[in-house]
């Protein structure tokens, strides 16, 4: 059976013709091994992280993209093929990928997850079906004339559960947590719209999974490039600088169920690399097959391990403690 993200071509199983039948070959992970091509849409196929699971796939970043220089990675997981995603992180409590890495014995790629404060996450952070902590629920923004409160319906990537990921808007009201198929359409300098409900925004559902991140906005929905930075508040104010140049982090899924992590350098800590705007990172991902992806905290807190080893250079120039990581094995 063959698989594909935009042009990565996967070989999940093996079949041998003999005669009239078809049989498996039944082989150790070492040993299947998946055709992977050594370019694709530019992109290189990467070993300088060291080995690691036959499900998971290293790729670096042409030296140029939509007419910018860029320094980025992506990692490639089948997640058909036995990959595993997880969560790591508290409420509260700061600390840097790596030692997020040492503390969770060693995963094969970590990556910073949603965004948070000097007090703790104020992302979503769930984890073996249970949510360690929920997404903020309201932010300040003018109206148009004084700062008041807005409810923005914030969005997190999740695992189902049953082989399903999914970029969703959720909003937690009395301790039951809300998706919506469109976030409430705020906008600052506008009257704030109702705080979200089981009616309104329109369509709501229970929401559960059994691991997720919260992050935003959301970049890809379904196959189309959403970018809702400005509905989820995502603005000036926030800091995200959604249409300037920035270190990005951002993860997503394709129709055939392989998962990227991805990670783009800026601030000039490669000469001449400045970031990417939102909008390019939801190009891009489309591009590499993503039907659906979520931006993750950027700027300084932007970082991704393989094996332990750095990709990019934290704009920081070091490391900056986070609330959580993302993880794949």
């Amino acid at each position: 059976m063959k698989n594909y993200i935009g042009g990565i071509l996967l070989v999940s199983i093996s079949f041998l013709a003999c005669g009239n039948d078809t049989k498996s070959i039944i082989a150790d992970e070492d040993a299947l091994m998946p055709e992977v091509p050594s370019v694709i849409k530019g992109w290189e196929a990467c070993d300088d992280f060291g080995k690691l699971p036959n499900h998971l796939f290293v790729y670096k970043s042409p030296a140029q993209l939509l007419n910018k220089n860029i320094n980025a990675y992506i990692v490639v997981a089948d997640m058909n093929r036995g990959a595993r995603f997880n969560v790591i992180g508290e409420k509260n409590g700061l600390f840097t990928p790596a030692a997020y890495y040492e503390k969770n014995e060693s995963p094969s790629v970590i990556m910073n997850g949603g965004y948070f404060a000097a007090s703790g996450s104020l992302s979503l952070i769930c984890r073996n079906n249970e949510v360690i902590c929920g997404n903020i629920q309201n932010v300040t923004r003018s109206n148009g004339s004084s700062n008041v409160p807005f409810y923005p319906t914030r969005s997190v990537f999740a695992y189902k559960g049953n082989g399903k990921y999914a970029a969703e808007w959720i909003y937690s009201v009395n301790e039951t947590i809300y998706s919506y198929p469109r976030p409430a359409a705020n906008k600052s300098g506008q009257l704030p719209l109702a705080q979200p409900s089981k009616t309104f925004p329109a369509g709501a559902s229970a929401w559960s999974a059994q691991e997720a991140i919260g992050g935003g906005p959301v970049l890809l929905k379904g196959g189309a490039i959403m970018n809702t930075w400005e509905a989820e508040l995502f603005d000036a104010t926030s800091g995200i600088g959604p249409t300037g140049n920035n270190p990005r982090s951002a993860v997503g899924i394709t129709q055939n169920n392989h998962l990227i992590f991805f990670v783009c350098e800026g601030r000039n800590m490669t000469p001449n690399v400045l970031g990417l705007t939102l909008q390019e990172v939801a190009q891009i991902l489309k591009d590499l097959g993503c039907v659906d992806a979520l931006n993750l905290d950027g700027g300084g807190s932007t970082c991704m391990l393989i094996n332990g080893k750095q990709t990019i250079l934290p704009s920081d120039g070091k490391q900056r403690a986070v609330s959580g990581c993302v993880t794949l094995n």
